[in-house]
């Protein structure tokens, strides 16, 4: 997107907010996006940072929450989890229709796509895992009173509320055909973990961490879906986006490891339970539910895709069909069911 189809008044609030502009600033769109819009914004000095805001159109309810991002980011930057560094909040509806944020652009390579972790470097892969498990672990540590973040905090089982809301929102998308969905919510919501709380990132993985040329997590960002819950579907999140040579599943997301050389899941899931402390879980129901949760959020996505307001832009191979939907749920159930 170029500099002209962002409007003035955006211009004008970002010079009156981020003190280091100098000179002309360019808003360029970052592709690959499928949720909210993120702009690289930079000026003739150098200085880079990132304006983050909803999706055109198309917004599910309770998506797209810019002031959670904002409230999150502020209050774990002064921590041991690496994010980019927040710098200024606009609810003025004015300037461009709904909430926004910048924060400092943070440099390094998102692996969000097989052809993305191809091209890391063999001896940098394993600081990819073990850097990114130990990152998740540092945000599982943190507690929410600690950090301004318990008041979020809801009564009863985080998993079944998360279960009840992604299921609304499947029937609230277009998609024709959701017995598959069906099927896999009776069948979690049967079995539900007591669970434990802390702060939850809600789309942890690769797609949504910057790695330094050695391979190492230095920043988490898209904290759209934080908020306080059952940590451990972080984990499921995450561990159904790390794919392993030879497997047959089908992605539920979009995964860099593929080639090999990474860490194993097992590895992972043994890094994490040492660093956290965590005992024995049911890794297979947080595997499956992250697995159905994908499902959920895909059929918002290709409903916005269909209904164009993802942009004139939007590359219909980046978004999952119909039929991977019900494929992924049927595999989360198949897997439920082992």
């Amino acid at each position: 997107m170029s500099a002209e189809e962002v409007p003035e008044a955006v211009e004008s609030w970002f010079r009156g907010h981020v003190d280091e502009v100098e000179g002309a600033l360019d808003f360029t769109r970052i592709a690959g996006g499928r949720s909210n819009l993120t702009y690289r914004v930079t000026d003739e000095a150098g200085h880079a940072w990132a304006l983050r805001r909803p999706p055109l159109g198309g917004v599910l309810e309770t998506a797209h929450d810019m002031g959670r991002e904002w409230r999150f980011l502020s209050a774990l930057n002064p921590t041991e989890v690496p994010v980019p560094t927040p710098r200024a909040f606009c609810d003025d509806h004015d300037v461009w229709g709904a909430d926004l944020y910048v924060m400092d652009f943070a440099p390094g390579k998102v692996l969000n796509d097989t052809e993305s972790g191809e091209k890391v470097p063999a001896a940098a892969r394993t600081n990819v895992g073990t850097t990114t498990i130990d990152v998740l672990a540092a945000l599982h540590h943190v507690e929410p009173s600690s950090v301004g973040l318990d008041d979020l905090a809801r009564p009863g089982n985080f998993v079944a509320r998360q279960l009840k809301r992604w299921h609304r929102q499947a029937h609230q998308s277009a998609m024709d055909d959701l017995s598959a969905i069906d099927a896999t919510h009776d069948a979690l919501a049967a079995r539900i973990p007591e669970g434990s709380v802390g702060i939850v990132h809600g789309d942890f993985r690769p797609g949504n961490i910057a790695y330094d040329a050695d391979g190492r997590a230095v920043a988490v960002f898209d904290w759209e879906l934080a908020t306080i819950g059952d940590p451990l579907c972080d984990l499921g999140h995450l561990l159904v986006s790390w794919s392993e040579p030879g497997d047959t599943v089908p992605e539920a997301l979009s995964s860099p490891t593929p080639a090999g050389g990474y860490p194993t899941r097992e590895e992972l899931i043994a890094r994490y339970t040492a660093a956290t402390g965590t005992g024995d879980v049911d890794i297979a129901y947080y595997l499956a539910f992250a697995r159905w949760r994908a499902a959920c959020i895909h059929a918002g996505v290709w409903t916005r895709y269909r209904a164009g307001d993802m942009g004139a832009d939007a590359d219909p191979d980046e978004v999952t069909g119909p039929e991977a939907i019900n494929l992924q749920a049927e595999t989360a159930l198949a897997d439920l069911q082992r």
